[in-house]
């Protein structure tokens, strides 16, 4: 299905891209001189990628992707858990790289390898490591890793991890890009459409984007994400597309100084009968307002944490030089939530004595039970 730009009337368009692109430089250049700006980019990261699977009909919770993250699992990670796990780590990947590489050939081609879930290669920086879920507690249920038990008895660790193994090959081949070929193996036609040619999709969508190339940025960046949703271009990774276009305004220079756009917490705000309106320009337009709302909740987000940092340093003042609440308050700025066995770790204190200095901080208990709790910022 062919994506024709010629019948597009940008004139409805132009002052609310430009109202949203101002926002987005605005909120970049706040970031890139901002004490919290470090703690603000991995909340962003965290909360882009709960709102990603949000759009895509999905609901992720925070503290579990936090904790996943962190490898602090307290249950089985769930199908969704898991691709927002792909979606923060690919964020994470197109932010570390030079601002127009994610939309190189080399770019696109790396990241439809990771873009479906358990794909990164072995052995490669970030790549996914297999979790045994001990269920070990302490005195008053809070859980924490039991890699220093030892092996259980009973338990063939050798037979599991055989298992594992062969599940991440299959898991591999599933989710490799491109159509199936007669020299391998069919793919299962109950979760692929075998003839969707995703490769013919992808071709079709950076024609676009070279028919774009005149516009401004956030226009181009607009068009993009409607073509990329009207083609389909991945059968399984639809958030692909969306991380693409925010590097389109990386690239261009509308966030290149410091955070990589979070459009899916703007998209989020926007009714889905408006995204996926069958008029073209009227979700042209709710895509625009996704990218101005995106910037407002940035600003808001920003000005709470430096609030909450300000508020957490009046905490410190006449404390001992050995004491250990500065670096959790650094490590609380830098997550959105932490875990007993988080803080533990970091601050290398037993989770005990890592409960009680989170009380002392005065730190607000966020996951509201009463083992495997987790505390944030107010």
């Amino acid at each position: 299905m062919a994506y024709d730009l010629a019948n597009i009337s940008m004139t409805a368009l132009m002052r609310p891209a430009l109202d949203a692109g101002t926002a987005l430089t605005r909120l970049d250049e706040r970031i890139a001189r901002s004490p919290v700006g470090a703690g603000f980019l991995e909340r962003q990261n965290f909360a882009d990628a709960c709102a990603s699977l949000w759009i895509d009909g999905e609901l992720v919770h925070l503290e579990d992707l936090v904790l996943h993250d962190a490898t602090k699992d307290v249950r089985t990670p769930t199908h969704e858990l898991t691709i927002a796990r792909d979606v923060l780590r690919t964020r994470r990947r197109i932010a570390g790289q030079l601002p127009d590489w994610a939309l190189s050939a080399d770019g696109i081609r790396a990241l439809r390898q990771t873009s479906e879930i358990t794909s990164t290669s072995p052995g490669e920086a970030g790549a996914p490591s297999i979790i045994r879920p001990a269920t070990l507690f302490d005195a008053e249920g809070e859980g924490y890793d039991g890699d220093d038990a030892g092996n259980l008895p009973g338990v063939d660790y050798a037979a599991i991890d055989a298992v594992l193994a062969r599940s991440a090959a299959a898991i591999e081949h599933a989710t490799r890009p491109g159509r199936a070929t007669a020299s391998g193996p069919q793919k299962d036609p109950m979760i692929y459409d075998l003839d969707w040619d995703e490769d013919a999709r992808l071709d079709e969508w950076r024609g676009v984007l070279r028919q774009a190339e005149q516009l401004p940025a956030v226009l181009q960046a607009i068009v993009a994400l409607d073509a990329w949703n009207e083609l389909s271009v991945l059968q399984h990774a639809p958030w692909l597309g969306r991380l693409l276009c925010a590097s389109i305004l990386r690239q261009a220079g509308i966030t290149a100084g410091a955070h990589l756009a979070a459009i899916n917490l703007g998209l989020k705000t926007i009714p889905v009968d408006r995204r996926r309106h069958r008029d073209r320009e009227t979700r042209l337009l709710a895509i625009t307002q996704g990218f101005l709302a995106a910037a407002e909740i940035g600003m808001k987000e920003h000005d709470r944490l430096t609030l909450a940092k300000a508020m957490m340093d009046r905490k410190l003042e006449g404390r001992r030089t050995s004491s250990k609440l500065p670096e959790l308050v650094e490590l609380v700025m830098a997550k959105p939530l932490v875990s007993a066995g988080m803080v533990a770790k970091t601050l290398e204190v037993t989770p005990q004595a890592a409960r009680r200095i989170v009380l002392e901080l005065g730190l607000r208990e966020m996951s509201g039970r009463g083992r495997f709790r987790a505390w944030g910022v107010v």
